[in-house]
């Protein structure tokens, strides 16, 4: 890091889930059960898991950049899952949000 660089720190949430096709039957029981439980109505579920990081960075492209190889190189298994990284710096969103 550059001397004098400013480093702020980034909330960042990594969504990882199953990619379409990919059967998933924790989402198949859950969606089996919800009519029984009074939710009609309710369907195409899918369950994935979310991770939140926090990431020292001179700004928010840098933040996701960092947090996106989390996630490709940890995270997630590219083969049947997808991610999503959201980052946040402290006080509302940050340049870099969105999805892959």
């Amino acid at each position: 890091m550059p001397e004098g660089e400013r480093r702020v720190k980034f909330e960042v949430m990594v969504e990882v889930r199953l990619r379409a096709g990919i059967a998933d039957p924790q989402g198949a029981t859950i969606e089996r059960a919800l009519p029984a439980l009074g939710f009609a109505g309710v369907d195409a579920v899918r369950v994935g898991k979310a991770i939140r990081l926090s990431v020292d960075a001179a700004d928010g492209a840098e933040a996701r950049r960092r947090a996106t190889e989390v996630a490709d190189r940890l995270l997630a298994n590219p083969v049947i899952e997808e991610s999503t990284v959201t980052v946040v710096e402290h006080g509302g969103p940050a340049a870099g949000n969105g999805a892959r």
